[in-house]
């Protein structure tokens, strides 16, 4: 292990609802918590004042709303987030070919690898100027831990936040690590924690005094020789520029169990589409397909199958996650389904018999499909000469009746933004009963912005783009 603490490990604070916070003046310090807003959603982020309130990620928005019933609750707008992530990520880059991100919002930098730093005030001095060019540049705070592993610097971001920046001294590990609960550890979760405490280990202090072979026992031999070694703060996993996915997939969750066994099939076919989408997008090709299945009782089943070569087409993916639905029984409801691809590749070798019927499947229902229009219009065109013929004495020539065509409801989530032809750029408050509630602010607002409520279908009112957190210097120019 490295002798100065120059990896550093990134971490966004609260990045989806500061990301919020930021774009609407009127919720800076306020409870704020981004996520899924029907009765099945999760929380995604919750802000720091709404965590206060006892709301945490992945907690079911249900309890959420109880806990904190006056937080704005938004659906996320992971476009503006990815931008922001992409921003965040060209600045570790201009410090390190070694960049390692681990979400949107997080990531790993070498920076003696990017000579950059090589001792502990050079690099102290890198991570305080990180955090002021994020800030700058994003208009965001983030933590920055500083140590000589990866485990080390992950643990000292955390003790750093919010808007922090933490450094752990090489030789003094072991001391911080000792009285930390063993959860702290990377690959703790809370089956291991269990079971280490039913061993009557709580602290990493604990393990280490334990021995390697007390852990091997308790755990197995990998999983207890490498928390041994953690314990023992030896971490020697190098900063990875590239994070090579192992899958692509989607998966849906619906706010009301699907029993119809037709919508599911329906449902299937287009997750299958999403995940192709996914997977030409990340530029591979996969050879096994995989269907989960979440039922109406929580019980969670997966089924797969492998293709004879890679593929990316869509309809091949399809077909194999329609044949995998057969095979599962969805009587009594779904709540999830989900669609993926694993055995990744950068080319495809495809299943040619697989496409081909899927292609003629394809070409037969469009003929059948087309059959029918001309049906259709045929009976039409001899129920409209009837009608003619038997009502031409009671309608005046030439005169068309029309039936009024009823618009579908406009839907509009909660915290994303629109534009009015007369107020200008706001974001939506709530909708429902026909009505939406906007406020007028951008992120250059002063103070709050004004609260207007429209119909639904107002052709004054449309969807529009996030705008940047902080405006560009040529924004803030007088014109």
């Amino acid at each position: 292990m490295r002798t100065a603490p120059t990896i550093l490990h990134l971490d966004m604070d609260a990045f989806y609802a500061s990301a919020e916070q930021a774009a609407k003046p009127s919720l800076r310090g306020k409870a704020v918590v981004v996520g899924g807003l029907g009765p099945r959603g999760v929380v995604a982020t919750a802000s720091y004042e709404a965590r206060k309130f006892g709301v945490h990620s992945a907690m079911p928005m249900g309890q959420a709303r109880r806990l904190a019933p006056n937080a704005a609750y938004l659906v996320p707008r992971f476009g503006l987030y990815r931008e922001i992530s992409d921003q965040v990520m060209t600045l570790l880059r201009e410090l390190s070919p070694l960049v390692e991100p681990l979400s949107l919002d997080e990531a790993f930098v070498d920076l003696e690898a990017g000579g950059v730093a090589d001792d502990r005030a050079s690099a102290l001095a890198v991570g305080e100027r990180l955090r002021a060019d994020i800030k700058a540049v994003t208009g965001l705070p983030g933590s920055v831990g500083l140590a000589a592993s990866k485990m080390l610097a992950k643990i000292a971001s955390e003790e750093a936040k919010p808007d922090g920046l933490r450094l752990i001294e090489p030789g003094t590990e072991r001391d911080l690590l000792a009285p930390m609960s063993v959860r702290i550890l990377p690959g703790v979760g809370p089956a291991t924690g269990d079971h280490l405490r039913r061993g009557g280990i709580t602290t990493v202090g604990e393990i280490a005094g334990a021995g390697e072979d007390e852990l091997v026992r308790l755990l197995g031999k990998s999983h207890g020789s490498a928390l041994y070694a953690m314990a023992l703060a030896r971490d020697e996993r190098p900063v990875v520029a590239e994070r090579e996915s192992k899958s692509v997939s989607v998966e849906d969750t619906y706010d009301v169990d699907i029993h119809d066994r037709v919508r599911v099939r329906g449902e299937v076919a287009r997750l299958a589409e999403r995940c192709v989408e996914r997977l030409r997008a990340a530029g591979h090709s996969g050879r096994t397909i995989v269907l989960k299945v979440r039922r109406f009782d929580f019980s969670t089943l997966t089924r797969s199958e492998t293709l004879r070569g890679p593929t990316d087409d869509p309809g091949v993916v399809r077909e194999a996650a329609a044949r995998l639905l057969e095979s599962v029984d969805t009587t009594g409801g779904v709540r999830l389904l989900g669609v993926g691809v694993t055995g990744l590749a950068d080319y495809t070798q495809e299943d040619l018999f697989a496409q081909a019927q899927a292609q003629a499947q394809a070409e037969a229902v469009e003929a059948l499909e087309a059959r029918r229009e001309a049906e259709e219009e045929r009976a039409e065109e001899e129920r409209a000469g009837k009608e003619r013929a038997g009502e031409a004495a009671e309608e005046p020539v030439g005169e068309t009746v029309t039936e009024p065509v009823v618009p579908a409801e406009r839907r509009w989530a909660a915290g994303h933004d629109v534009r009015h032809a007369e107020y200008g750029h706001g974001w939506v408050q709530g909708s429902g009963l026909g009505r939406v509630t906007v406020r007028f602010e951008t992120p250059e607002s002063s103070a709050p912005g004004r609260v207007r409520t429209f119909r639904t279908d107002d052709p004054a009112l449309e969807p529009a783009e996030p705008l940047p957190l902080v405006a560009s210097p040529e924004e803030l120019e007088p014109r």
